[in-house]
Formats: structure tokens, sequence, C-alpha cells
């Protein structure tokens, strides 16, 4: 919450980063409180109240944030990336605020086909983040395909592979709450199965991301006591 204030570490937007995949979790809060509240009344607290708003800010607050991090990262170093990563956080928040409104609003009003565009676009945007950047991975130089030079499980090359293929399956996992005529799903089931993939992506997103910064860490001598010299001290 003093992303603004103070310099953004790796653990802040690494613990940030955690909490973008409550989002689910943190927009059923209100629901909770509301059903509670309301003695279990649907029609008090379900999709056409007015608690859509308090839904969308709950559960976008840890993008907010994860936005103002990028947007400090941009100020401290001027590297674009930053503001590109702002961007990629902020077509999200959007996302999900067409979501809510699909949700309040009904289909008629249009807002499921503009929001299946806008999650495309945040998904696609947010897989290539994720392999390139976060990752660091789909490396033209690496002698293995659309790996890196330097791997920290090269026994295990196929779990690159699985988590690559998981990791795309999980962002696009959205598209199940598009609905399909006799499909007989439960909404609130299928926002358990989209919650519960992304905490399995997120699961081994932390496992690649910590590898990833580990090896940069290493790369530019952060993690060892003494540099190595080009020379022996014979010479």
């Amino acid at each position: 919450f003093l992303s603004g204030i103070r310099r953004v570490e790796f653990a802040d937007f690494w613990l940030a980063d955690q909490f973008c995949s409550f989002s689910y979790t943190s927009g059923g809060l209100v629901y909770v409180i509301c059903i509670y509240s309301a003695k279990f009344n649907e029609q008090t607290c379900g999709s056409e109240a007015r608690i859509w708003v308090a839904q969308w800010a709950l559960a976008s607050l840890p993008m907010f944030i994860r936005l103002v991090q990028c947007l400090k990262r941009y100020h401290e170093s001027m590297l674009r990336m930053h503001l590109l990563n702002a961007f990629r956080y902020a077509s999200g928040i959007i996302a999900l605020l067409i979501f809510d409104l699909w949700r309040a609003l009904g289909t008629p009003s249009g807002y499921l086909t503009t929001w299946s565009i806008a999650n495309t676009f945040y998904s696609l945007f947010s897989c290539a983040w994720d392999l390139c950047m976060d990752w660091s991975l789909l490396s033209l130089q690496s002698p293995y395909p659309f790996l890196r030079e330097e791997l920290v499980y090269s026994n295990y090359i196929y779990v690159y592979y699985i988590a690559i293929i998981l990791n795309v399956i999980s962002r696009f996992a959205w598209i199940i709450y598009i609905p399909v005529p006799d499909a007989g799903w439960d909404f609130r089931l299928r926002s358990f199965i989209v919650a519960f993939l992304e905490m399995l992506r997120r699961l081994q997103w932390n496992a690649f991301r910590l590898e990833s910064e580990h090896l940069g860490n290493v790369d530019q001598y952060r993690i060892v006591r003494e540099v190595p010299l080009p020379y022996t001290l014979d010479d």
C-alpha cells in the first residue's frame, strides 16, 4: 500500500502479485457480507443488485496496487517496460469492470462481447508477459526450444513445457463464464473452477518466477560474496 511512496523491491511486487490471484475471493467477500446482512436474500445480493461496484473495487484493488508499483518503478528507472506492465494491469482492471457490468446489467446490453474482447487482450498480454518477462523463457538462443540458456531444473526439461501449456490454459479459463445453452453449469461452480485454476497457476508461476530472479541475480553477481576476477593473483 506504500508502493507510490517508497522504493519498490522484489518482495513488494512479488507479494502484490500473489494478491492478484485473490481477485475472485476479494470480490466475493462483498457478496458474503451482503448475503449474511440480508439473511440470505438472493434478490438483495444477486447479480442484479448494486453491490457490483464494491465487488469490482475490491477485486481490482490488487491490480491497482501493482499498477502503482509499475509506475513507481518507471519513475525510478525510466525503463519503458514498467510502463508496459502498468498498461497490462490497467487492461485487467478494465476487463474486470466490464465483467461486473455484464453480470449486473445482463447480456442484452452487449457487455458480454466487450468483456470477451477485453479479456482476450488481457489474457494474451499476460501470457506473453509471464513467459517472456517473468519466467525469461522463449529465448531463441536456448539449446532447448522456447526455453532459456540456463535452467535450474535442467533434469526436468519437460516440466517447463507442461508449465507453459498450463499457464496458457489457466489464463483463458474465464472462457467457461461464457453462457452456453443447456450447459447446466452453475455460475458459482464455474467461478470456483476459475479460482482453483488460478491458484494452481500462481503456484507454478512462483516457482519459475523465483528461478528467473535467482538466475538474474547470479548473472549480475548480486548473490555472491566475491566477484571472480578475470585473471589469477599470480599473474
